[in-house]
């Protein structure tokens, strides 16, 4: 077991960890990136990206972070291979996390980078077809399916979005339904049913993905919640939009945090209600939930933490007014 201290802590290693770890060094920060299970965030299961800056060509999401890490790496960061089991908040600054290795890691501020995951519906073929036809996002990957028939699988707002942002790629798009009202706000549901480019399929639950010769998504079976009836739809792609669950479950009793999970901060800022502790990334960040953006959050916190150490050093450093009686 061993300490380790630094300036900046950042817990975890996605877009906004890695770039908040970039400005950290550059600004002599010495930051440390813990990088939790699955470094390199979401990205790293994503095959093809294509709305990433700078790269005119199709890039892979693994690539693309092992890009990031290495930028971090050389401009100072020290990556550790652990995950946050335990953090300490209130006592700080310095605020104390604990790896599951039993390490112990001490930062003058901390970045909280952790991320968030999308549900899934856990039904057969789905996770075996992510990235040949089923996906979560559509701002993503709906490019992809240019001309082509595409199905949304949700209730919700997150679900009559992506069914109506995909209708910008494709005349034909379906929304299933495993009951027969919507939960999405009501402004929603008119657009989607006044939408000729979109049907709704009411009562209906995915069975399982199915592929098909090429090994691409071929179909989807389904069955009727009333009936029980089974039937199948054939589909280019699928996109799941039943939600994404923030890594929160650390900050829990820590941090404000909205009815879902995700951390609150300082509108247009990183800032949590602990002076000194940013959030950035998915983990604050229900709207949006893109590489770009959480990347922006990652170099904004990194900006907040150097003022705000920059401010703690000069008022330390301020003489002490005496007073005369």
């Amino acid at each position: 077991m061993a300490t380790h201290h630094t300036k900046m802590l950042i817990i975890g290693s996605g877009p906004a960890g890695y770039s908040a770890a970039i400005y950290a060094a550059r600004a002599m920060l010495e930051p440390i990136v813990v990088q939790g299970l699955q470094p390199g965030g979401q990205l790293t299961i994503t095959t093809d990206v294509e709305n990433y800056p700078g790269f005119r060509d199709v890039v892979q999401g693994p690539w693309l972070m092992e890009e990031m890490k290495a930028q971090a790496e050389h401009v100072g960061t020290r990556m550790i291979w652990d995950t946050i089991v335990s953090v300490d908040l209130e006592n700080g600054p310095p605020f104390r996390a604990i790896g599951d290795s039993g390490d112990e890691y001490i930062g003058e501020t901390l970045v909280i980078c952790t991320g968030a995951q999308a549900k899934w519906l856990g039904a057969p073929g789905e996770m075996e077809l992510g990235g040949k036809g089923v996906s979560a996002c559509a701002t993503c990957d709906g490019f992809f399916y240019r001309g082509k028939k595409v199905a949304v699988i949700g209730g919700g707002n997150t679900a009559v979005e992506e069914a109506l942002y995909l209708t910008n790629h494709s005349d034909n798009v379906t929304l299933i339904h495993r009951r027969d009202s919507l939960r999405a706000e009501k402004i929603l549901q008119e657009r989607l049913f006044s939408n000729p480019k979109i049907t709704v399929l009411w009562n209906k639950a995915v069975e399982s993905f199915e592929a098909g010769d090429n090994g691409m998504l071929d179909h989807l079976a389904l069955k009727d919640t009333v009936t029980g009836e089974d039937s199948t739809i054939a589909v280019d792609g699928a996109f799941v939009a039943i939600g994404h669950a923030p890594a929160t479950e650390l900050f829990k009793g820590k941090l404000p945090m909205d009815d879902s999970g995700y951390l609150l901060t300082e509108p247009g800022t990183p800032k949590t209600a602990i002076p000194g502790v940013f959030a950035a990334g998915d983990v604050t960040d229900h709207v949006y939930r893109q590489a770009v953006t959480a990347a922006g959050m990652g170099c904004m916190a990194a900006l907040d933490g150097e003022r705000y150490l920059a401010a703690r050093a000069h008022a330390a450093a301020e003489p002490e007014v005496q007073v005369a009686e």
